[in-house]
């Protein structure tokens, strides 16, 4: 059967018809692909243009996307951590199991608060909302979330729950101090009419009286209570004082015989006098109370032989310093450091020490007045105190007196700013206490420097290491879980042969020495510092 031909006129019609539907169907393939491009741009743009982290992992927990905004937060292009396991970036691992656990119980996880290590070694606290992803057989395929930079919240936080612990402390002291006080004044006048009375007996009664010693041992007995009385006195600041101007070097070293006799021979008094002048204004007798019972104190914590060093200086704070310091009071201070290389103390006793009748000592060693009176008597002066402690690492009792010099100035706060800071530098902080670590890294970055921050010495040797740019010098804390800064120092010493060293500490340098953690003469910084010493403190080291 001969198949049908189409008319001429009818092929060039079904001919033209084909082209124009190919033609229709190309135009509308183009259309929307312009149209699927736009929105690809669109979601693109939106993508990288987010504050927030997105991201989503595989069935393994390995990073498959993650938004441009982790170079913000975490300091890591996203494709530097494609592929790799999420876990890796969480400061403590079982916060990272938690995320799993929770998200697995109920599919979703909402406002995780978790520890994020950043490229440079510092942390950043995010919180994550997050769900599981399936595949199209239900099966778990991995997650999907959203996690937002919460440092700032966590830094207020800590800051109000440190600031709300300094106050009820302070409360606490006062209502105990007034409390000590009105209980003295009224006891001192019983005690007084003990004595009184006590010693017109004793007056009475003839020398071969079988009473006689009785009474003797009546007024011993007061006489020791009214010592008692007087130290709650002194640390409710209700003591009757004469202050008088004084060099506070010349008044330390007059007492210096005095004090070695009561702490023995077992143990070296050092004596590190300031360099220049430091008088303070308060009654004489009161600092010899004051070194008495630090001394006295820190003997009791020398098991055998030890060292105490008592030192004296100047230090100054200005009012961004004390802002982020609780209980620091900005101005110029002459600065009274009693140290002891003996068995320190943890951080619940430091939290109990200036309490009158606090006492580790044993029953019948110690009536826990002693630092009571030390606190009240640097109150009632219009100073403050600061103690740092370790276990095993003996005590620093740091005091601030008011500087009264004529030449004293108030302190400007603009002066740190005008101080010289960085040339280009990039400097390394170690520091195992995270405040003190992210309070640091800003006080560096303030002064113009590039910097990196360590938390433990081992993420200081592998950012020594892995960081490509030269690092100048390092800044360490002295005393540390992993190793102490001298042997830190000696290892970043064979990594980076040409790295210069700072380290910090609130123990005194002679003390660290003593124990044989620092070499005599290294460069050192007391902890707290204000911006414009370790402005100056970086330059010294740095063109030196």
């Amino acid at each position: 059967m001969k198949a049908m031909a189409l008319p001429y006129g009818s092929a060039i019609f079904l001919g033209i018809f084909l082209v124009g539907l190919l033609l229709d169907h190309e135009e509308n393939r183009r259309k929307s692909q312009i149209k699927l491009n736009a929105s690809e741009k669109r979601y693109r743009e939106l993508f990288e243009s987010l504050v927030d982290v997105v991201y989503r992992t595989d069935r393994q927990g390995n990073i498959e996307v993650m938004s441009l905004s982790a170079e913000t937060v975490f300091g890591y292009h996203p494709e530097e951590v494609e592929g790799k396991p999420m876990a890796d970036f969480y400061r403590d691992p079982a916060r990272r199991q938690q995320f799993v656990e929770n998200l697995r119980c109920d599919g979703y996880i909402e406002n995780f608060e978790a520890e994020i290590r950043k490229k440079n070694g510092s942390s950043v606290w995010v919180s994550t909302n997050a769900k599981m992803l399936t595949d199209a057989s239900g099966a778990f395929s991995g997650v999907e979330g959203v996690a937002r930079d919460i440092s700032k919240i966590k830094k207020a936080e800590e800051d109000k729950f440190v600031l709300e612990k300094q106050l009820r402390q302070s409360q606490k002291m006062e209502a105990i101090g007034t409390l000590a006080g009105g209980v003295a004044h009224d006891f001192n006048n019983m005690l007084g009419a003990i004595m009184g009375y006590a010693e017109l007996t004793l007056s009475e009664m003839d020398a071969t009286h079988p009473l006689r010693q009785n009474v003797r041992q009546i007024l011993e007995a007061a006489r020791r209570s009214a010592d008692l009385t007087r130290q709650l006195l002194g640390f409710a600041r209700k003591q009757t004082i004469d202050p008088v101007v004084f060099d506070l070097n010349e008044t330390v070293g007059r007492t210096l015989n005095m004090l070695r006799r009561l702490i023995g021979e077992n143990i070296d008094l050092a004596w590190l006098p300031g360099a220049t002048s430091c008088k303070v204004k308060m009654d004489p007798s009161q600092l010899d109370q004051v070194l008495t019972n630090l001394c006295v104190n820190a003997r009791d914590a020398i098991p055998g032989v030890g060292k105490v060093t008592i030192e004296t200086g100047l230090a100054s704070f200005d009012e961004a310093y004390c802002v982020s310091h609780a209980g620091f009071i900005p101005g110029e201070f002459v600065l009274l450091a009693v140290s002891d290389n003996g068995c320190g103390m943890d951080k619940e006793t430091l939290d109990h020490i200036f309490e009158p009748f606090f006492t580790t000592k044993a029953k019948g060693q110690g009536t826990g007045l002693g630092l009571a009176m030390v606190y009240g008597i640097v109150k009632q002066n219009e100073g403050f105190i600061n103690t740092y402690s370790e276990p095993g690492q003996g005590t620093t009792f740091k005091i601030y007196l008011a500087r009264h010099d004529p030449e004293a100035r108030t302190v400007d706060t603009a002066a740190a700013k005008d101080h010289q800071g960085s040339q280009g530098e990039t400097i390394l902080i170690v520091e195992d206490d995270r405040i003190l670590l992210e309070m640091g890294t800003m006080m560096l970055q303030r002064l113009g420097y590039t910097v990196l921050s360590a938390g433990t010495p081992s993420d200081a040797l592998r950012l020594a290491r892995e960081t490509s740019t030269d690092i100048h010098l390092f800044l360490t804390d002295v005393v540390m879980p992993e190793m102490n800064g001298r042997d830190l120092a000696d290892r970043l010493q064979k990594i980076r042969p040409t790295i210069k060293h700072l380290f910090m500490s609130g123990y005194t340098s002679n003390v660290i020495a003593h124990q044989s953690v620092l070499d005599v003469g290294v460069n050192f910084i007391h902890k707290p510092f204000s911006l414009k010493d370790l402005a100056a403190k970086l330059r010294e080291v740095l063109d030196g």
